[in-house]
């Protein structure tokens, strides 16, 4: 919906639940589909009056709202769960056996909310031919995922404050920001099909790896004598570990880039940059007498990236 739902029914934040109710009856029966036809602005208004009365209608949800832990979508912020099959899963009703729960007009009656202007078809059990259906809305939730989950690909779980659980299948090349939506596990329907769940993933930040964009940076330790001599380092990447080169002579501070190791944006994988950190050995008496001998034959001169 986005917005604020109070300024979409025209009442203030104080408003009773009488007012609240009275303010969406003049607007529903306004903007009302079946007496706007082909009106698309109207349509649109009366859905997000709809919404708004749908979370504002409701005392615990607007209470939520109201101390700032839902948004005026209804979203809340969850973690994922380790996989499995959930309890409340995709395929099953998400408010329950029966699925009687009906967010927002629990107290309602809808044939006198509309006044009986469009000939009792707005009734929840389905609409008679010709009168009006409307869609379940659409439920929001914000699914944090790991970086490695994003490039691989997994199932998490989330759980809604309502106690029900839904498994969300991660695909493979995630972006961060990317939702997935889940036909049917949204609220009910009136007269029409259920709405759906839209889970927006987010990829939480990693200890070793730091995205830029597509691209991921690292800091890689090299020994000295693999800095100065060259050779092949493992190297940590989001998949597994694998053999990175070194040429001879790299000082601190040269970045090695792996093509295709990075992360995924827009659908298209960047390129893992590892910066070399050179890194002395523990018992460094011989070293120690090499660099006296070197620095006692002249100036220490860098070696060359």
């Amino acid at each position: 919906m986005a917005g604020d739902p109070y300024k979409e029914l025209g009442v203030s934040r104080g408003a009773s639940a009488d007012e609240i109710k009275k303010a969406f009856r003049k607007l529903a029966k306004e903007l009302h589909p079946d007496k706007n036809p082909g009106n698309t602005a109207a349509d649109e208004r009366f859905k997000r009056i709809t919404a708004a009365f749908d979370l504002l209608g409701d005392k615990d949800k607007r209470a939520k709202f109201d101390r700032g832990e839902i948004d005026a979508d209804g979203r809340e912020q969850f973690r994922g769960f380790g996989g499995g099959q959930a309890r409340g899963g995709p395929g099953t009703n998400p408010f329950g056996q029966g699925g009687t729960r009906q967010q927002g007009f629990e107290n309602i009656d809808l044939d006198e909310l509309f006044g009986g202007m469009f000939g009792g078809a707005a009734r929840p059990g389905g609409a008679r031919p010709g009168g009006f259906a409307a869609k379940g809305q659409d439920v929001k939730a914000t699914l944090e995922i790991s970086l490695e989950d994003s490039i691989s690909g997994a199932t998490r779980r989330i759980q809604f404050s309502d106690g029900r659980m839904l498994d969300v299948a991660i695909p493979k090349g995630a972006s961060d920001g990317q939702t997935i939506r889940l036909k049917g596990q949204g609220a009910p329907g009136r007269g029409g099909p259920a709405g759906d769940a839209l889970i927006e993933l987010k990829v939480a930040k990693h200890p070793v790896f730091t995205r830029d964009g597509a691209d991921l940076t690292m800091d890689q330790p090299v020994a000295l004598f693999d800095a100065v001599l060259g050779g092949k380092v493992p190297v940590r990447t989001p998949e597994g570990t694998v053999s990175m080169t070194i040429p001879a002579g790299s000082s601190s501070g040269k970045v090695l880039r792996l093509k295709g190791r990075g992360a995924f944006a827009d659908g298209k994988r960047g390129d893992l940059l590892a910066k070399l950190m050179i890194t002395l050995p523990e018992d460094s008496a011989e070293l120690t007498k090499l660099a006296q001998t070197v620095r006692d034959k002249g100036p220490a001169r860098p070696f060359r990236d």
